[in-house]
């Protein structure tokens, strides 16, 4: 089970785990399951909560992920409050514009911001829990390219590919991207698990 909301996100990690010899179902293969708030102190705590929400609502191994941008110059927020970022109800492209007015006059060599990402694995029938994280480093651009991805992938730049992640494609991004870093780690242990 796919423990997100998110369509894009479920998409993505469905694509990362892809070929592993588990059927991966999703929130609508069980309209009836809710998720739990997410709080505010860390990813591996949200990450975990829903995992143990879903896993607990289906009996079925449960795979959940929290994930955020992380922008030095904003002393490394929002972070955890990344889909909160700005007020409730905004969509993703009024996040970003926030994010904009609030970095507006911060330089280029000042945007350092990085991606991080947790996923959290519950197992209800053998009582296991895991988490594996993955970062990627990059740069926030001061208006939104590309056409892809979601979230702030609009406004963060991948240096080592000279793009940004809404200017990859989907197979690029899930070749560099936090939640494809997590997502290996998760894979590998699934694959090894006996």
């Amino acid at each position: 089970m796919l423990a997100t909301a998110n369509r894009a996100k479920a998409r993505e990690m469905a694509a990362l785990l892809e070929g592993t010899p588990f059927r991966i179902l999703n929130l609508a293969d069980f309209p009836g399951v809710t998720m739990p708030p997410e709080g505010e102190s860390s990813y591996a705590e949200n990450a975990l909560a829903k995992a143990r929400a879903v896993a607990s609502a289906t009996g079925e191994l449960s795979l959940a992920d929290d994930s955020g941008i992380e922008v030095d110059a904003l002393g490394g927020g929002p972070g955890v409050l990344s889909a909160r970022y700005g007020g409730p109800g905004l969509s993703d492209p009024q996040r970003c514009e926030v994010m904009l007015r609030e970095m507006a006059a911060v330089p280029r060599e000042r945007r350092t911001a990085r991606f991080r990402c947790l996923i959290a694995i519950v197992c209800p029938r053998r009582r296991r829990e895991i988490t594996f994280e993955g970062v990627v480093e990059g740069i926030l651009l001061d208006a939104p390219r590309g056409d892809g991805g979601f979230g702030y992938d609009p406004l963060f730049f991948y240096p080592p590919l000279g793009r940004g992640f809404a200017e990859l494609v989907a197979d690029e991004k899930n070749r560099v991207s936090h939640r494809a870093q997590a997502c290996q780690q998760a894979r590998a242990w699934l694959l090894s698990e006996p």
